[in-house]
């Protein structure tokens, strides 16, 4: 379980978290949502230790600031926005960044069934940079598979931190991507997102969390949380959801409007 209790975030003179309070689950596909700048990114640091905080976090009851650097790397991998990468790295050698060392010697083919999973098989030798944006973000999540490859190790879950996963990807990858995060909450571990469709978040999200101006306004269910009142609040323009008979909600973009009609 990971507890984030009245955790405040400040970066120069502006606080960017104030008070807010989270909490995920293994086995659960966790979703951050919410419009530009309300805080989704700096709330996903704070959790995976890589951003100072105020308040309180823990991870499966243990204080995250206690746990060295070495044994978070063993529990989480992070996909970043943007990994910039200023070496001419192969594909198959940004993947293999992702394996510790006892994954790589019990799974020395890890590198070719990570690219696999993404839809990525015979990309090995091809040079990174050469790749889509699309092809590239596909091979930093073969990496951080690679990291955490089995969701459960003894006891223990372990977790996926994906910042915008699908922000750069066609709508079939968006959805190979989505049920790769849903497959590891399947098989026990834990997944937390930050993402910008809120019908990928309905289709896809256990649980949902709805961050505006650096506060949590509700964190729920998408069946519970994507509703008129709370999303045009949070997003600033009148948002309609509506609900097919699957019952899954979805929000459609043509009855959006600003808040002067237009």
């Amino acid at each position: 379980m990971i507890d984030a209790f009245e955790v405040t975030v400040t970066l120069g003179r502006r606080r960017v978290l104030d008070g807010v309070s989270f909490r995920a689950a293994p086995g659960k596909l966790t979703a951050i949502v919410g419009p530009n700048g309300s805080g989704k990114t700096t709330l996903l640091r704070a959790i995976t230790g890589d951003l100072g905080y105020r308040g309180r976090i823990t991870l499966g009851g243990e204080e995250l600031s206690d746990i060295p650097a070495w044994r978070l790397a063993l529990r989480r991998a992070v996909l970043a926005q943007f990994t910039p990468l200023a070496f001419p790295f192969t594909v198959a050698e940004v993947v293999r960044l992702g394996q510790i060392r006892k994954t790589a010697a019990g799974a020395p083919d890890l590198t070719s069934r990570a690219l696999a999973r993404v839809g990525l098989t015979g990309y090995a030798g091809r040079p990174y940079q050469e790749l889509s944006g699309g092809e590239q973000q596909r091979v930093q999540l073969a990496r951080v598979l690679c990291q955490v490859w089995e969701p459960v190790e003894g006891d223990e879950a372990r977790w996926l931190f994906l910042d915008e996963p699908v922000s750069s990807l066609d709508i079939a990858h968006q959805l190979q991507v989505m049920q790769i995060a849903r497959d590891f909450a399947d098989a026990g571990g834990g997944v937390v997102a930050i993402l910008h469709d809120l019908n990928l978040t309905a289709m896809f999200a256990d649980n949902v969390a709805l961050l505006a101006e650096g506060r949590l306004l509700e964190q729920g269910s998408a069946a519970a949380l994507l509703r008129d009142d709370l999303l045009s609040r949070a997003y600033g323009c009148t948002l309609r959801v509506s609900t097919p008979p699957s019952s899954v909600p979805y929000v459609l973009p043509h009855s959006a409007q600003l808040g002067d009609g237009r």
